[in-house]
């Protein structure tokens, strides 16, 4: 390829990463905010929050990208320029599957450390900030890994509104130079080493957050020597 066509390449590259940050955000926000209310002590914050779980995953991507960016403006008058388009489709969708991830994580707590919570008079706010959500978030980061290279491949589907990510850009050197299967490669490597960084990311927070959850502090006082007693004859 010329110098030319890597550039349009690069810039599609570039174009994904910011999309995938951008829904990545909005989907961790979304993750936390409808995981936490699938707890909730009250029925219609956990039905609503239920409601949305279920119509978001039971819906295509694919199908939501064209109606967020082609059945909204007409609706409403506004125009959303691609880039929000596809943040606000995929960050909805996967921000789904990812309370799902939040849920599961948090009920799957030791009960008694929520009842020591209690015990000690904490706020609900209290006992999510400070006892729930740091042994839960560790729990959250292989399924969380998953989640974003599920979003990164997922990133694709906005070729389809024009927009210039790697997919798209791949699809008009193709068009230029008619080599299906060179081009192709080269985009499926891209995707490959992005998606490789974002373990190597994901690996290395999950370490840190884990470091010291669930280890006994170390005994720093001297064991005491046994003493001998002798028998009195």
């Amino acid at each position: 390829m010329t110098s030319g066509l890597w550039e349009l390449v690069l810039k599609g590259v570039w174009v994904t990463i910011q999309l995938l940050v951008c829904s990545a955000l909005l989907a961790a926000a979304v993750s936390f905010v409808v995981g936490v209310a699938r707890t909730h002590r009250l029925w219609i914050v956990r039905f609503l929050a239920g409601f949305y779980t279920e119509v978001f995953r039971g819906t295509s991507a694919l199908v939501m990208i064209f109606w967020v960016f082609f059945v909204l403006p007409p609706a409403f008058g506004w125009q959303l320029v691609p880039l929000w388009a596809g943040t606000l489709a995929l960050g909805l969708t996967y921000g789904a599957y990812g309370s799902e991830i939040v849920r599961g994580a948090l009920t799957a707590v030791d009960p008694a450390q929520q009842e020591g919570g209690i015990a000690l008079s904490f706020t609900p706010w209290q006992r999510m900030r400070l006892i729930l959500l740091p042994q839960a978030v560790p729990e959250m980061i292989p399924p969380f890994s998953n989640l974003l290279i599920e979003l990164l491949k997922g990133t694709a589907l906005v070729s389809v509104m024009g927009m210039g990510d790697l997919a798209f850009s791949g699809n008009l050197v193709r068009l230029a130079l008619q080599e299906s299967a060179e081009i192709y490669t080269y985009v499926l490597l891209l995707y490959f080493v992005l998606a490789f960084l974002l373990t190597r990311v994901m690996r290395s927070l999950e370490k840190k957050l884990k470091a010291g959850v669930g280890k006994a502090p170390a005994d720093k006082t001297r064991a005491a020597e046994p003493v001998v007693v002798e028998a009195v004859r």
